[in-house]
């Protein structure tokens, strides 16, 4: 991976997808991280890595919120199944606005309240290199009791630094637990897009590992693209449920 340089904030666009009815969490991106909504904080950590950021939604709520903050925004359609298609919606929206271009997008969850700008500069510079499709994050895994939830999602990487599978069960499985074996990693949940990749994905239907273990990056391996993995030290700390708020609000986790 090339280091950062001044021109990467311009070509790259942050998208974070928002929506009120989460089924774990009804109206989270509003619920209060700190002192402020959440999808607002992640959009100002996202803000410093980023020249353009926008928040990606169908809720009239989160707009108002958007506007409160001084927060960019586009409306999106509310039939949309992942954020990634609400991403690629809000993309052709927010250049035929702009009149910008952008070669890559960044999906930037809004329920990572503790994402760090370095985070989503290394996705931005990673993503611009050639060769590389889709990229994403993996830290890794300390803790094998959190390792084992449904709601961790784990990745195995092959040595060309490719995902070669994710999986919400823990992987690698370790036959002999005192041999020599790949580190566990979890899945970071912000992903790079090369532009004209969103495109591609966005047209694919539901896969069968998809489907099986509601894991839509399945879809994208099932049809032949490579997700570059990178590897770092960092977990970060998503918010699926109230609780996961109240322990990030009592932590001291940024």
């Amino acid at each position: 991976m090339t280091g950062l340089t001044n021109d990467i904030p311009q070509q790259v666009l942050g998208i974070i997808p928002a929506r009120m009815a989460s089924v774990r969490f009804p109206g989270k991106p509003l619920a209060l991280a700190r002192g402020l909504p959440m999808v607002i904080r992640v959009y100002e950590q996202a803000r410093k890595a980023l020249k353009e950021v926008i928040i990606a939604t169908s809720d009239d709520e989160i707009i108002e919120a958007a506007k409160t903050f001084g927060a960019s925004w586009v409306k999106t359609g509310a039939s949309h199944t992942s954020g990634t298609s609400r991403c690629l919606e809000a993309l052709g929206t927010f250049m035929q606005n702009s009149g910008q271009h952008f070669k890559a997008v960044v999906n930037i969850q809004g329920d990572e309240p503790s994402i760090r700008p370095d985070m989503i500069s290394m996705l931005a510079s990673e993503i611009l290199e050639p060769g590389i499709s889709i990229a994403t994050l993996a830290g890794r895994e300390t803790n094998p009791d959190g390792f084992n939830g449904p709601n961790r999602v784990k990745v195995v990487i092959g040595t060309n630094g490719n995902a070669l599978y994710f999986s919400r069960s823990p992987i690698p499985f370790r036959r002999d637990p005192g041999a020599a074996s790949q580190a566990w990693l979890s899945h970071i949940g912000i992903y790079a897009f090369k532009t004209e990749v969103l495109t591609q994905i966005c047209s694919l239907e539901p896969s069968a590992l998809e489907i099986s273990e509601s894991l839509e990056q399945l879809r994208w391996l099932e049809n032949g693209f490579k997700i570059r993995c990178i590897e770092q030290e960092y977990q970060g700390f998503g918010v699926d449920t109230p609780a996961d708020l109240e322990a990030y609000n009592r932590r001291d986790i940024f």
